[in-house]
């Protein structure tokens, strides 16, 4: 078992079997992109959020992996001024679901079954999934990466979301708290997978340029991204695709490379108003 999961977790940080077609989302009035494989019928699909002031390029290489192993996903390119409204960004992906479930994709090669839906972020885009997803019996999954914190809460909304969950969250200490991702899990009203990118930091996951990176705004890291993209395929396919092969991904008690798991009491430990909270929270 340890050896297939390595196995399939390396697979899965790299492109998987099918090819590949981008298109717009432009031609139904709402800014973006679509990545699908190049065919396939009643396959999963999923709607993507950015972070705070990141347009959807910068998710090209992850979109594209996510089609190459068979998942559609819709990529709404707005909200994306400095103050960006997370209500408006969550109806933007709800919009990019009914795309995804109602028009035929590719050169009409390609149809997403209605009941394998799914949603999923990074940072402000991870938030903003758990709005979208809350109170939305049709959601089949949740796929968080570095969530930060939007307004409405989207740690209140969790405590809505049937859908099983994951959480990914950066495994750094960072200067800059965005998100509290302990209480977001805790709060989660289904089932949820909480793991840490060992080493990662909150703006590793994203294909920031060069100059921005230089510039300071991001430490875009390849083995992090491998690492993290492989967490939520296997965590998407075993979900809303329900492949068994995957089903590992989904189990909170699987230990994957580069990845620490951590449960409840560890995580309520790291709560403010816990007394005994660790001092550094690691």
């Amino acid at each position: 078992m340890a050896e297939n999961l390595k196995t399939l977790t390396s697979n899965l940080a790299k492109r998987g079997p099918h090819r590949v077609m981008v298109g717009d989302l432009a031609f139904t009035g709402l800014p973006g992109k679509v990545y699908t494989p190049a065919e396939g019928n009643g396959i999963p699909g999923i709607a993507f959020a950015h972070d705070w002031r990141t347009p959807i390029k910068e998710y090209h290489a992850t979109l594209r992996h996510l089609a190459t192993w068979g998942i559609a996903v819709a990529a709404p390119d707005t909200e994306n001024g400095v103050f960006a409204d997370h209500r408006g960004l969550a109806n933007d992906l709800e919009t990019s679901l009914q795309i995804l479930a109602g028009v035929r994709l590719g050169e009409g090669k390609v149809v997403v079954h209605p009941k394998k839906l799914g949603l999923a972020g990074h940072g402000m885009g991870a938030g903003v999934a758990v709005l979208a997803a809350a109170g939305h019996e049709d959601i089949g999954a949740v796929g968080c990466v570095f969530p930060a914190t939007t307004s409405p809460s989207s740690t209140a909304a969790a405590t809505n979301v049937s859908a099983p969950g994951l959480i990914l969250a950066p495994g750094e200490d960072q200067w800059l708290d965005r998100g509290n991702p302990f209480r977001l899990a805790l709060s989660w009203k289904g089932d949820c997978v909480y793991r840490e990118v060992d080493n990662a930091t909150q703006a590793g996951f994203s294909e920031t340029n060069l100059l921005r990176r230089l510039a300071g705004f991001s430490k875009s890291n390849v083995k992090h991204q491998e690492t993290a993209r492989a967490a939520l395929t296997g965590f998407l396919l075993a979900t809303i695709g329900a492949d068994k092969k995957y089903a590992a991904f989904a189990d909170p008690d699987t230990n994957i490379k580069g990845l620490t798991n951590r449960d409840e009491e560890w995580l309520t430990q790291q709560l403010p108003e816990n007394p005994d909270r660790p001092l550094l929270g690691r």
